[in-house]
């Protein structure tokens, strides 16, 4: 596809811890948002914010999101506004790439745990305004160890890691994290039995965590900031998914439609079928209405649903929306203005407004494919950052840009690897 304009600057502004290296944290630079010094006024001592492992810094006219794709052997580094590539990471097996909760930092999930990876584009607030820097990308030597890693949940200015060998959990501030080997873990605890689960801290310090074995998952239990059980719910079977919706709702999937946990309150939003499994969602903050995928068959080994879920998180409803054609798990983002997202298999991208459920745009980006066999292998995926959708389509190795706002792809590169995850920060 012919190159079509890049992307403005601006226009993205709308519990055993072994810790084997560090990326340190930045310190202030000394100039002012428009470019220019002045010492006096920001009392930055002539300071520059540079890693002191040594990677040169400058400062950028303002932030710089980027990109990281993992692909058979690596991950690349990105640039969201370009599409050039900044680095190349080699890995082994099969990675996953994880937000951090910073907009600066993501986690791999590595054989030996959560592995810190620093893309080299970050902001710093300074009163009424903020400086942005750009540096080196750099996967780092620090490594969060853990049996089975699994869910990174980022909320509250909290970062949460799951072991899912080991049912631990711990709690990170991802404001600390450019500290490198000397960030502090915040708390570690455990659920009683060791399972595929996930956990989350909310505003108050409270955090819920999901209830299971190795053979089955049930419900949900709410811990205190202290770690006191305040309530639990196990009427959440197959337990799968979270994500956070307006006024702080937390939303689990289940086998048979959603768990809605508000304050200390949990309600059961009922599935339409007996068997309506949601174990993948994703909410906003601009939006009470949580989406989610839906599917109905449990004797498929592999089911297609063309069915997707609007959770209504303060009337404990589902609707069910029939988009006449099926997506994958990696197919579901949110908009800016929490519009829900859906990629399809036809290689659309449909905007969807939660509330009235209904398409209000089609997009057309990547021509018609099929989801995998294998959950592992690549399929296109979709990730929203700030007002721009990125689309991957490993058949063509390419990346597209669509701006959410105009409906329209706007810009595409092709990638030097078959892209498989995809993730970004914000810088």
């Amino acid at each position: 596809m012919r190159r079509t304009r890049r992307l403005a600057p601006l226009a993205l502004l709308t519990s055993a811890v072994v810790l084997l290296g560090a990326c340190a944290a930045p310190t202030a630079t000394t100039e002012d948002a428009g470019g220019t010094a002045t010492h006096d006024e920001h009392d930055h001592d002539g300071e520059e914010a540079a890693p002191e492992d040594g990677r040169p810094t400058e400062e950028a006219a303002g932030p710089s999101p980027r990109l990281a794709v993992t692909y058979d052997g690596g991950v690349l580094i990105v640039d969201a506004l370009s599409l050039d590539v900044l680095a190349d990471f080699p890995a082994e097996g099969f990675i996953r790439l994880n937000p951090a909760g910073d907009d600066r930092h993501l986690f791999l999930t590595v054989a030996e745990g959560f592995q810190l990876l620093d893309t080299g584009a970050f902001s710093q607030a300074h009163g009424d305004h903020s400086h942005s820097y750009t540096t080196d990308p750099l996967l780092t030597d620090v490594v969060i160890t853990a049996d089975h890693p699994g869910h990174v949940v980022a909320h509250a200015e909290r970062t949460v890691l799951f072991a899912d060998g080991t049912g631990e959990i711990t709690v990170l501030d991802p404001h600390e994290l450019a500290a490198g080997a000397q960030a502090p873990v915040l708390a570690t605890t455990s659920t009683p039995q060791a399972h595929h689960g996930v956990a989350v801290v909310r505003a108050d310090d409270s955090l819920l965590h999901t209830i299971g074995d190795s053979e089955s998952r049930s419900g949900v239990v709410l811990l205190d900031a202290e770690g006191a059980e305040v309530a639990r719910a196990e009427t959440c079977p197959g337990v799968h998914g979270e994500t956070v919706a307006a006024d702080e709702a937390v939303v689990f999937g289940c086998e048979d439609g959603a768990l809605i946990v508000t304050g200390s309150e949990f309600s059961h939003a009922a599935a339409p079928d007996a068997y309506g499994r949601i174990g993948n969602l994703a909410g906003s903050d601009a939006s009470p209405v949580v989406l989610g995928d839906y599917k109905s068959d449990p004797d498929a080994d592999l089911e297609r649903p063309t069915r997707i879920s609007l959770i209504d998180t303060r009337t404990a409803q589902i609707r069910l929306v029939d988009l006449g054609v099926s997506y994958s798990f990696r197919s579901l983002a949110r908009g800016p203005g929490g519009e829900a997202l859906v990629l399809g298999t036809d290689g659309a991208l449909r905007i969807i407004d939660p509330e009235a459920g209904t398409v209000t745009a089609e997009v057309p980006v990547t021509g018609p494919w099929a989801e995998p066999e294998q959950w592992q292998d690549p399929r296109p995926t979709l990730r929203v950052e700030g007002s721009f959708a990125y689309v991957t389509d490993p058949a063509t190795s390419t990346v597209f840009v669509v701006d959410l706002l105009g409906a329209e792809v706007i810009d595409s590169a092709v990638l030097p690897v078959v892209p498989n995850e995809l993730s970004s920060v914000a810088g």
